[in-house]
């Protein structure tokens, strides 16, 4: 969910992979591209009406098209929102699934904290967003996750040593040793 730490456990994986793309900055490029504001509201109808016009996965066909673009082999895709972007990253590859979980409450204080154009700035922002996240799926691609880190309450080289060794354990046969 939005302000969850997606990405934090990206930057600490890194170090880890060949690229990390973010699919809400893949969101926000189109969206500009179209001359479309970049406030939350705008960016979840246009997120909405791109996915229910051009198909569910489009955004994720973005991102592969560019992963295959570049011969990228290991890649952290932050902001999975449905089962059916999942599928499509499983079409061209193994494919795990990381949720990262805070409350609601951390997860707006975070939000407000960061200051991202389009971020909510209202706790009634925020739960709608929230809830719109969830209309597009996002909930059973958490539900279905391969792991769950729990970002509450813990310390960022607590939470490092969690998403390593998460990440370590669903990769095992493709990380090799000058990568962690």
């Amino acid at each position: 969910m939005p302000g969850s730490g997606k990405t934090l456990v990206t930057s600490i994986l890194k170090g880890y992979v060949d690229a990390v793309i973010s699919m809400g900055d893949i969101v926000r490029r189109e969206a500009l591209r179209r001359g479309i504001s970049l406030n939350s509201k705008s960016i979840m109808e246009f997120a909405r009406d791109i996915r229910r016009v051009r198909g569910a996965n489009i955004v994720a066909m973005e991102v592969v098209k560019e992963v295959l673009e570049r011969g990228i082999k290991l890649v952290v895709v932050d902001g999975v929102r449905s089962l059916d972007e999942v599928n499509t990253f499983r079409e061209i590859g193994d494919t795990y699934v990381i949720a990262v979980h805070s409350s609601p409450k951390t997860g707006f204080s975070r939000l407000l904290s960061r200051g991202r154009e389009g971020d909510p700035r209202s706790w009634d922002e925020f739960v709608g967003r929230d809830l719109a996240e969830l209309e597009l799926g996002l909930g059973s691609v958490i539900a279905l996750a391969d792991s769950i880190v729990i970002n509450e309450d813990v310390s960022i080289d607590e939470l490092t040593s969690q998403v390593v060794n998460i990440f370590k354990r669903l990769v095992k046969d493709v990380v090799s040793p000058c990568r962690g």
